[in-house]
Formats: structure tokens, sequence, C-alpha cells
């Protein structure tokens, strides 16, 4: 069992110490809805991999196609949803 950090051993807000950190801290447990893609629908265009502000879309490097969703970093904006051309992103409720 770890102890937790007194306040005189917290970074401070606002300040990165170290880059590439961000998937230290899973982010998508709050959310309300999450996307749900439609694969068969999907054109492979990568706009909501371009404009997911979690970088929570995930992509095959192997065959080039977005596969689906990483819902440990997504927190359900509804970005990619309504960036979708083909609209086979949908906005489901999260207790889905």
């Amino acid at each position: 069992m770890s102890q937790e950090k007194g306040w005189k051993e917290l970074v401070p807000g606002g300040i990165i110490v170290e880059a590439g950190n961000a998937k230290e801290y899973k982010t998508g447990d709050w959310r309300t809805e999450k996307p749900e893609v439609n694969l068969e629908g999907c054109i492979h265009c990568f706009f909501c991999w371009a404009y997911c502000p979690d970088s929570a879309v995930v992509v095959d490097s192997e065959n080039g196609k977005m596969v689906g969703f990483n819902y440990d970093y997504c927190k359900g904006c509804g970005i990619c949803a309504s960036i979708c051309p083909p609209k086979v992103i949908t906005m489901i409720p999260e207790e889905s």
C-alpha cells in the first residue's frame, strides 16, 4: 500500500515536469457518454484521430485503419462523432 503525498511533495498545477507523461494519467473514467464506431461504414479518413484532443482513437499501424477507442483516455467530448464524414461514430450512454 502506497502512502499518499503530503501537500509539500505535490507538483504545482500547470507545470509539466516530464515530457510525455500524459499516458500515466488515465482520464476517461468520468465521462457520461462514449463513442461507438460502426467499422463496416468507416472510410478510415482519420478525421477522428486528427481532431481527438485526448489521443483516444486507436489506429492499427499495420493495416492503416481506425479500429476503435481507448476508453482509458476518452473523455466523451463527442468531437469524433461530430467530425466523422460518414457519421458512423455515435455517442452512447456510458453505462451501455
